[in-house]
């Protein structure tokens, strides 16, 4: 069944694409509670946000139970835990791996700052390339690492792995402030409010995906656009090339080219699982 009808990306390559880039995907969906994106006719066709998950899953698929935000219920996500559970989601056509940035048991507890470039025309993953570079700046000066990958749609993410005990409403408080000081100080590039109507012409930090109701496409998804594009980690120093050459194709990444990276750099986003920093207490 084709599920890319540009170019022809069929059913079967998602999940062979999946089962490749398992040992290096895996990690980062580990205990992670996942909302799965299901495009059953393809990328061009309807698709649908999936929760709860469905009760038809095998039994060895796990699930972990998140309190709703809507309602006093609660839902229980499924977590892809290994590559049965993976290669049962591409069945499913779910193209997009959207998880949370804690891991079960502890739902309260982020393991990552994340911030979501989005460029608004006719800004574009270029705009985004520089706005990251100054988010480096600030957490250089901190003695925080990042790492940054593209969103595999039109933008970047940067991500500043924690791995130690913090809350969201510390990380997002965080994040917000450093929004809003990135827009002060670059007004003319950066806006940290959400209204589109603002956006023109410049990049929205969203800050808003340090939430505990907030999922973020997962590093090394497929996502649904006219070529099966990935979530790619890359290196800053790709990402200075880019701007220096003002080149966005050099920040696009299909899959068959991400598998090959894989093998030349092993993953560049491993640090992001393991690496421990403090949260600092202002920005």
């Amino acid at each position: 069944k084709v599920l890319y009808p540009e170019v022809g990306f069929t059913k079967a390559q998602v999940i062979d694409y999946y089962i490749r880039i398992g040992p290096v995907l895996l990690p980062h969906l580990k205990n992670r509670p996942i909302t799965l994106k299901r495009y059953p006719d393809g990328v061009e066709g309807f698709f649908f946000y999936e929760k709860q998950c469905p009760s038809h899953r095998p039994k060895w698929v796990k699930t972990t139970r998140v309190p709703s935000q809507r309602t006093r219920e609660h839902i229980d996500y499924c977590v892809i835990d290994d590559l049965p559970a993976l290669v049962w989601a591409a069945n499913l056509a779910d193209l997009e791996l959207h998880t949370f940035l804690h891991r079960a048991p502890k739902i309260d507890r982020p393991t990552a700052l994340a911030f979501d470039l989005d460029p608004g025309p006719p800004a574009d993953i270029i705009q985004c390339a520089q706005v990251g570079l100054w988010l480096k700046e600030v957490f250089d000066s901190m003695g925080l690492e990042s790492f940054p990958k593209t969103s595999g749609s039109k933008g970047l993410q940067i991500f500043v792995p924690l791995n130690t005990a913090t809350t969201y409403e510390k990380t997002k408080t965080f994040a917000h402030d450093l929004a809003e000081r990135l827009e002060r100080e670059h007004p003319r590039d950066i806006v940290s409010r959400m209204q589109k109507a603002l956006r023109k012409g410049k990049v929205f930090i969203d800050w808003r995906q340090n939430d505990d109701h907030k999922t973020t496409v997962n590093v090394y998804s497929l996502r649904a656009k006219a070529h099966p594009t990935v979530s790619t980690p890359v290196t800053w120093d790709e990402v200075k090339a880019a701007l220096k050459r003002k080149k966005r194709e050099a920040l696009t990444f299909e899959s068959e080219e991400v598998l090959k990276r894989v093998g030349k750099h092993g993953d560049l986003f491993e640090p992001v699982l393991k690496l421990k920093q403090k949260l600092p207490r202002s920005v």
